[in-house]
């Protein structure tokens, strides 16, 4: 890697692991309020009982402390619910911005918003100043999301472009333990916002030199930063030039088929009506949803296993980190989505068995955490199989589709309500693990897309191979070849096409 990538890489990398930080704020102020109110109660209590869905009985009336948030503790299961939905305006217009001003510019301003979100809950502890703030911490985190996968994609040359979505969330994962190892150093509601924010507004600094897309730089014509680029060294002007040739000619091929696809909404609609894009969409919105509904359930519900929420976060973050590794295998896109979707099930299955027979919290726990690794990487894997599947002409609206979806689902995750011991619902439950095998089941129906170019049109969709499992027919030729073979030197004319698909399928 050249200097300049290694800039865009460690600052990206320090950026997705600060915003970890708010992305799970709810539980960890939950944490540290329930802990605060029963300390300045002087009560003592079951501290298998101090689950999230207990908060209301440690409620208190403020009484000349005007910092506390003992009495507005039950406001904090809003701000969830409120974050997501951040997210999902975050990602409905990231994009557009990104595109429009630049993904440095746009990363620069939403970090230092981000950095004003974690800042203010510690300054003003206030109920509808937090929920509001969370809000826009939810956008600002989904519009970074958004920069970052960007400029580090174009960073990155095209025989690598899969390690982004698999370096990025592991910083993620980083920062979900460091924030937990920071929510139980401190005592106090200031001290943990303080805390979260302070080593943001440290390397606030270290962000103010990241270098722009290379790509966007071309598209805008800022030849004088390119050249500035390319004079830091021999490897930056290597790098550069490989990046500007793959961005070249992709420019050209655009151009060239720019007439061909200039295709009206009527068209665009046709298209997407299409019955080989329309099952598509449909199975990998599915996945979208069952996906968020398994991975936030898991993460949100983190405290209600029966460990310490400190301990259960630290280790939720870890069990993310071997997401690092999917670059590395090498199964195609419809096996390892096939395969993690099912584990992911199973084990969440297996977590809930055990669960009602009272086994032991930390194994419980620990396949809660094995389901939640495995749908993160389905998730990760869907980023690409969503750009396989679909045809140039609808790809956009039909990824922009399947990440709605996605939002929506972790939106309807936080609606959910506990049951009322605090631990995750037998329905609940029962999603988390039905949802993830059923999508195993549906993604037989869709082709792999490894090691092929993307398809153009519907007809190249239609081109794209597909397995297509032996049935009842086909068993019926079987024993009937097998009969011919011993009575018969010569088989049916009509049965010779047959024959040799059964051949080939063998």
């Amino acid at each position: 890697m050249s200097p300049l990538q290694l800039s865009v890489y460690w600052r990206l990398a320090l950026i997705f692991l600060f915003s970890s930080f708010l992305f799970f704020l709810d539980i960890l102020s939950d944490a540290v309020a329930t802990d605060t109110c029963l300390h300045d109660n002087s009560s003592i209590v079951d501290p298998e009982n101090n689950q999230s869905g207990s908060r209301d009985r440690f409620r208190r009336t403020e009484s000349g402390n005007r910092d506390s948030v003992c009495g507005w503790t039950d406001v904090l299961s809003y701000g969830q619910t409120l974050y997501m939905s951040g997210l999902l305006l975050g990602s409905l217009v990231g994009g557009a911005i990104s595109d429009r001003y630049g993904s440095r510019p746009t990363l620069l301003v939403f970090v230092c918003l981000h950095i004003v979100c974690s800042l203010v809950p510690a300054v003003l502890p206030q109920p509808l100043v937090f929920l509001a703030v969370r809000c826009l911490a939810g956008v600002c985190n989904s519009i970074i999301n958004v920069s970052s996968f960007c400029l580090a994609v174009e960073w990155t040359l095209p025989s690598a472009r899969v390690w982004p979505s698999a370096f990025l969330p592991f910083c993620f994962s980083l920062g979900t333990m460091g924030g937990a190892l920071l929510a139980w150093l401190s005592p106090t509601w200031k001290q943990l916002h303080l805390s979260l924010a302070i080593p943001q507004l440290i390397c606030l600094p270290l962000y103010l030199s990241i270098p722009e897309s290379p790509r966007w730089l071309l598209l805008r014509r800022r030849k004088d930063v390119l050249e500035r680029y390319r004079s830091n060294s021999t490897r930056d002007q290597r790098c550069l030039d490989q990046l500007l040739d793959s961005a070249c000619s992709d420019l050209k091929k655009a151009q060239k088929e720019e007439p061909v696809t200039d295709h009206t909404p009527g068209d665009i609609i046709t298209h997407l009506r299409h019955p080989t894009v329309l099952l598509r969409l449909i199975i990998m919105s599915y996945l979208s949803v069952a996906s968020a509904l398994t991975y936030y359930g898991i993460c949100m519900n983190i405290g209600s296993f029966g460990v310490g929420i400190y301990s259960a976060q630290f280790f939720s973050g870890l069990s993310e980190a071997p997401c690092l590794l999917i670059p590395l295998v090498r199964l195609g896109r419809r096996p390892i989505s096939m395969l993690t979707l099912f584990l992911s099930g199973a084990a969440c299955f297996l977590s809930l068995l055990l669960s009602r027979y009272n086994s032991e919290p930390v194994l419980v726990m620990s396949l809660a955490l094995m389901g939640k690794l495995c749908i993160l990487a389905t998730s990760s894997i869907s980023i690409l199989y969503c750009i396989e599947l679909f045809p140039t002409v609808v790809r956009q609206r039909c990824v922009s589709l399947v990440n709605l979806s996605f939002r929506l689902g972790s939106l309807v995750n936080t609606l959910v309500p506990p049951s009322s011991n605090g631990a995750i619902s037998l329905a609940a439950m029962l999603v988390y693990s039905g949802g993830p095998i059923i999508g195993s089941g549906l993604c037989l129906m869709l082709p792999e897309t490894s090691d092929i170019p993307l398809p153009d049109s519907v007809e190249d969709c239609d081109r794209q191979p597909r397995p297509r499992p032996p049935g009842l027919d086909a068993h019926w030729w079987a024993r009937k070849l097998w009969s011919s073979r011993t009575t018969k030197p010569e088989n049916l004319p009509a049965e010779k096409d047959t024959l040799k698909q059964l051949t080939g399928l063998i």
